[in-house]
């Protein structure tokens, strides 16, 4: 059961039947999905193998990292886990747009203006643990403007769909940009902060070469607390030698609250440096219902150019 609010007032409606989620192995494309924190329902397009850098996980390695940020913590060792490429179904997004953009994957757009960028809405990465797996009878179970592009109904199949010739082809031709390869994590007082980085491209501007990365931050309220974000502190290294502080209200306009009812908040956000790698770090500034504040520590994280440039996409083509 799915529940959601409509005008007349709260129904809950069928959607299918609840599979137990899968221990080992991964999800194929096709599977159906709750999200177990956002509540939306989706569908895996296909898997992604990450490094998961944990740093409230204990590593043996004793040699003191070398990264830009400067945290005096250990080197953590990164560990593979599966991140899903999905859909969300189109008539969840209003419901969980105070909670999570709908919008994560964005372009740069390829003509003359570097700082254009166009964004493909309803796709998401999940976790393979936020996955909730479901089955469902309805041969369109979920409503996006990809998904019959993307997915046909096979009732021989397990899951009953599966990709077509255009997702596959999707997949190979946006490759770069679509790759999660990097996860960072960590908690400060309750306060679990996940950083996904994501090289977007490079452009030459002004007889300069600009390079393009979008990041994905995650914040979850590990805590029964109420806590309000007001503030975030970056530092931004570029391999040219320049280091750059920014300092605002808030994360893209907004203010979130974390409660146990709704304990996360996701956005999505850009940087670009003159160079073709650098590292982020930082701290969110949180507020207690008492009015007192603390820093939560933003992972760092390597801002790194593919190897391999290529020509950024142009549109959605097939």
């Amino acid at each position: 059961l799915h529940a959601r609010n409509r005008p007349e007032g709260k129904v809950l409606e069928t959607v299918g039947v609840f599979e137990a989620p899968k221990q080992h192995g991964k999800y194929e494309t096709g599977q159906l999905f709750l999200h177990s924190v956002f509540g939306y329902r989706g569908i895996v397009l296909f898997p992604w193998q990450a490094r998961l850098y944990d740093r409230d996980v204990a590593s043996p390695v004793t040699e003191k990292s070398e990264n830009a940020a400067g945290h005096g913590s250990k080197e953590v060792k990164g560990k593979t886990h599966t991140y899903y490429q999905v859909l969300i179904d189109a008539r969840d997004c209003p419901h969980i747009s105070q909670r999570s953009q709908t919008e994560a994957v964005t372009f740069l757009a390829n003509h003359d203006d570097s700082r254009a960028l166009y964004a493909i809405p309803g796709l998401d990465y999940v976790s393979h643990e936020d996955i909730l797996p479901y089955s469902s009878t309805d041969q369109v179970p979920i409503q996006h403007e990809l998904f019959e592009r993307f997915l046909m109904y096979d009732q021989t199949k397990v899951p009953p769909f599966v990709a077509r010739d255009t997702l596959c082809a999707w997949q190979e031709k946006n490759h770069p940009w679509l790759e999660l390869s990097d996860v960072h994590r960590e908690t400060t007082e309750n306060i679990r902060v996940t950083v996904i980085p994501f090289y977007m491209g490079m452009r030459e501007a002004q007889n300069s070469h600009v390079y393009w990365w979008r990041y994905c931050i995650r914040l979850e309220n590990l805590d029964s607390e109420v806590v309000q974000l007001r503030e975030r502190h970056w530092r931004i290294f570029s391999l040219s030698g320049t280091l750059e502080t920014v300092r605002g209200r808030g994360v893209v306009g907004r203010e979130p609250v974390l409660s146990k009812e709704q304990p996360a908040f996701q956005y999505s956000s850009h940087v670009s440096l003159q160079a073709s790698s650098g590292h982020m770090w930082g701290t969110f500034r949180f507020e207690r219902p008492d009015g007192s504040h603390f820093d939560v520590r933003i992972p760092p994280f390597s801002l790194e150019s593919n190897k391999d440039e290529k020509t950024p996409p142009s549109g959605l083509h097939w």
